[in-house]
């Protein structure tokens, strides 16, 4: 890994809102071994939590941005979005820098923590008090979204779901990665929007056309065609059929259950002082067991989208933890392997190497996905 360091006369360094972009990128690159693989093999992280709010400022920043471009967001125009957190930390800071109120609109799952510092960064939290009956808390908290729209004239929603600006946004991040590495056999992201799976792993495969892609999800998500159930893990994850998903790129899907994750978790932050939530234990057990039994001098990646401070009173809350189970166990050594998506309803770890749209939209030009 290199890093390069520019220093910029008073006279040029920007100030004040306009050096808030600077802030977001180039995130370092962390080597993931033991306990998680044997000596000699590992994996490399990519420690997206290095940004001011994770990941998702890549995405609201350009999305804003791009909006304002195409006069779709005209200057102090609301920006209205539904959000499990890591985005709206994102468009908190788009507001910021472009002088955009900002509505998020969430549900009472959202941690207390994470409520006031949306609030301290000047964003407005909408909370829903009931979830939709087929579309759970999401299609409830999109749903608001649409109203509080009509109640705003001029405000603009970014609809991360099925912006495609969600996806090209992540260029930049997959550049960073081809940079750095030089060279990458598997890619390792996890799944809720779509968007960083697909905006990476579409710059990657052309670089890489022999790239093996990996999708996570968390049980009880239907992304992948399994049933809608109540989710623990935020920020992976949906009870709808985000459009940016990008199928065809996948090789294979991993669901893995918030146990498993905690496990990962505490185990990253004890061996390596690498700390993040639900999506970064859940891509850490996958991209382990990729990191174990893929030739050694295979070069495995995986993207951690966020850091530790939302998950501090759950994934690193031993009261939490035990009284929603999930303390009992570590996670099997392996996943458990099915033909078909929709073969069984996942519970714990599982895999799927055939990756199709359970609602048939995104038909794979080169036949079935790899």
């Amino acid at each position: 890994m290199t890093s390069q360091t520019v220093t910029a006369s008073p006279e040029t360094a920007p100030t004040g809102r306009s050096a808030l972009p600077g802030l977001v990128g180039n995130t370092p690159l962390l080597r993931i071994a033991e306990p998680f693989t044997p000596t000699g093999r590992g994996f490399w992280a990519k420690l997206e939590g290095f940004n001011p709010g994770g990941i998702k400022d890549r995405t609201a920043l350009h999305m804003v941005e791009r909006a304002r471009a195409r006069g779709e967001l005209r200057p102090g125009g609301r920006v209205i979005e539904s959000t499990s957190g890591t985005l709206g930390l994102g468009l908190a800071l788009a507001g910021l820098v472009y002088g955009h109120p900002v509505t998020l609109v969430t549900d009472p799952g959202l941690e207390r923590s994470l409520t006031r510092l949306l609030t301290a960064h000047g964003a407005e939290v909408d909370v829903v008090s009931e979830p939709h009956p087929a579309g759970g808390w999401q299609q409830a908290r999109r749903d608001r979204v649409r109203l509080l729209l009509a109640r705003h004239p001029g405000s603009w929603c970014p609809d991360q779901y099925h912006n495609p600006d969600n996806v090209s946004a992540y260029t930049p991040l997959a550049l960073e990665l081809a940079s750095s590495l030089g060279h990458i056999d598997v890619l390792v992201c996890s799944v809720g929007t779509g968007g960083h799976s697909a905006g990476i792993s579409r710059v990657l495969r052309q670089l890489y056309p022999e790239l093996t892609v990996v999708g996570v999800d968390t049980v009880g998500s239907t992304i992948f065609g399994q049933p809608a159930r109540p989710r623990l893990m935020r920020g992976l994850g949906s009870s709808i059929h985000p459009s940016n998903v990008a199928y065809e790129h996948f090789s294979e899907v991993h669901w893995v259950a918030p146990a498993e994750a905690v496990w990962t978790c505490r185990r990253l932050a004890a061996s390596h002082y690498a700390t993040g939530g639900w999506s970064v234990g859940a891509v850490a057990l996958v991209a382990g067991w990729f990191a174990r039994t893929r030739p050694a001098e295979a070069r495995v990646v995986a993207v951690f989208p966020d850091g530790p401070q939302r998950y501090l009173d759950t994934v690193y809350h031993d009261d939490y933890c035990a009284a929603h189970g999930l303390l009992d166990a570590p996670p099997a050594a392996e996943p458990e392997t099915v033909d078909r998506q929709d073969e069984k309803e996942a519970t714990r770890w599982t895999r799927c190497a055939h990756v199709t749209d359970p609602l048939g939209r995104h038909d794979d030009e080169e036949g079935e996905s790899r």
